[in-house]
């Protein structure tokens, strides 16, 4: 039996799915993005005149990215320590990389307290984001 966690302070979820899922003490995140939750406007996006996407900033998008994650863990009665394991989608490797993992290593300054990540690099995600990441925690009973 698992319980389903909706976020009020997450940005919507962009298909049919919940924020997360709590089985026994473990909490599985679907993929978060760097959606803005009030507006729901993707975060760090830069577009032209006509409305076209021309670039983006990496950092803008990792930073809420992970505000997005605290938000759903404490949603879920969980907290940024409690993070385990986390996956890393990038749009971009080459140039993102270095960029990102800097970020990362702001909110993760002692490896022996940073959960296990894998970053991955892949063609493209569901809407115009340069980053998602995939979570899961271990909550303290």
């Amino acid at each position: 039996m698992s319980d389903v966690i909706k976020a009020s302070t997450a940005p919507r979820p962009v298909g049919q799915y919940p924020h997360a899922r709590r089985v026994g003490n473990q909490l599985f995140l679907s993929g978060i993005g760097p959606r803005d939750p009030a507006t729901n406007a993707i975060v760090g996006n830069v577009h032209d005149a006509d409305d076209r996407l021309i670039g983006y900033d990496i950092d803008a998008q990792t930073r809420v990215v992970f505000a997005n994650v605290r938000s759903v863990l404490e949603a879920s009665g969980a907290h940024w320590e409690d993070l385990v394991d986390v996956t890393v989608y990038l749009t971009d490797m080459a140039a993102d990389f270095a960029r990102y993992n800097a970020v990362w290593a702001e909110y993760f300054p002692d490896i022996d307290t940073a959960p296990c990540r894998t970053t991955v690099g892949i063609s493209a995600l569901p809407t115009p984001i340069a980053i998602e990441l995939k979570c899961v925690a271990v909550v303290k009973e």
